[in-house]
C-alpha cells in the first residue's frame, strides 16, 4: 500500500469454520489502494504474463489511471509484486527498470503464486482496494473518499491455481466487509452503498470458480461489477448519516473453502 495503509492478520468470529481474517486500513485510501496496491500494470513477454502492483507503478506511470489521480512518485528504489509462480524473463525485468528509472540493485520483485500463503494473503488483503476500484468504476468522486477500512475472511491455501483463484475472490465477494467515510450529499452516499456490494452484480450467487468456468475461462467476460466486497457501510462525514448495503454469505464461503 505504498506506506499509506496498515494491513494486519486478526481473529474473525463472523464465520464459524474460518477463524482468521486480514484487515486493511488507510486514511489515504485512494493513493494507498489505487496508486499502489491495485494490480494495474500488465507485464508480458512471449508466454509470460503477470499483473504488477506496488509502489513501482507510481514511478512508471504506465497506466492512464495516474493521469486521473494526478500523482507521481520520485524515488531511487522501489518494489513490485507480481501474481505469478514464474520468475519473469530478463526482458520484463529490464522493462520495469527502464520505466521506473531505478538501478537494478534498487529494485525488489516479489512473486506471489496464488497457491502460496503469500499469494492468498496479498489477494485477500485487497478487500479495501477492491471497494475503491469499484467506487471508481461507479464514477463516485475519488476526492470525496476520506478514509476506509476493510476486513475479509482468510481462506485455506489451495493445491491448484483454479481453486486458489476461486477461494481468494470468494473471500472478498462473500466474506469481505468495507467501511468508507465520504463527503458530499447523502444521495450519492446512499447510491454507493446500494451499488458497491458484490450482490449488485448480475453474476453474483455462485462461487467464483464456477462463474469463471461458465464464461469459458475468459476473465474479461465476467461482469466487472462483481469484483467488490460482500457488505459495505458508507458514512457521510458531512451529514453524519450512515448507509449500508449487501450482506455476508456464509453458505457460499463454506461451499468455496470446502471444495477439494
Amino acid at each position: 500500500m505504498g506506506g499509506l495503509g496498515q494491513v494486519s492478520l486478526q481473529a474473525d468470529s463472523r464465520f464459524a469454520n474460518w477463524p482468521n481474517a486480514i484487515s486493511a486500513v488507510s486514511i489515504q485510501p485512494v493513493l494507498a489502494c489505487l496508486a499502489s496496491q491495485y494490480a494495474g500494470w500488465a507485464l508480458s513477454h512471449e508466454k509470460f504474463f503477470a499483473l504488477g502492483s506496488g509502489p513501482a507503478r507510481a514511478l512508471a506511470q504506465r497506466e492512464d489511471l495516474f493521469k486521473e489521480l494526478n500523482y507521481q512518485d520520485n524515488a531511487t528504489s522501489t518494489c513490485i509484486v507480481l501474481e505469478t509462480d514464474k520468475i519473469p524473463p530478463v526482458q520484463v525485468i529490464e522493462k520495469v527498470l527502464r520505466d521506473t528509472k531505478v538501478a537494478p540493485e534498487q529494485l525488489t520483485i516479489i512473486l506471489t503464486p496464488t497457491t502460496s500463503v503469500a499469494g492468498v494473503t496479498q489477494i485477500v488483503g485487497r478487500v479495501l482496494e477492491v471497494a475503491l476500484h469499484k467506487a471508481h468504476a461507479l464514477h463516485f468522486p475519488l476526492a470525496n473518499i476520506v478514509s476506509g477500512s476493510g476486513i475479509a475472511v482468510l481462506p485455506p491455501v489451495a493445491k491448484d491455481f483454479m481453486t486458489g483463484m476461486g477461494r481468494t475472490n470468494d473471500a472478498i465477494l462473500f466474506g469481505g466487509q468495507v467501511d468508507l467515510h465520504v463527503t458530499g450529499d447523502d444521495e450519492a452516499a446512499a447510491a454507493l452503498a446500494l451499488n458497491l456490494p458484490s450482490s449488485a452484480s448480475k453474476d453474483y450467487g455462485k462461487p467464483f470458480a464456477e462463474v469463471f468456468k461458465l464464461y469459458n475461462m475468459d476473465f474479461y467476460k465476467i461482469d466487472p461489477m462483481l469484483f467488490s466486497p460482500a457488505k459495505v457501510t458508507i458514512t457521510n462525514v458531512d451529514t453524519g448519516n450512515v448507509f449500508e448495503g449487501g450482506q455476508l454469505n456464509t453458505d457460499l464461503i463454506n461451499l468455496s473453502f470446502s471444495t477439494i
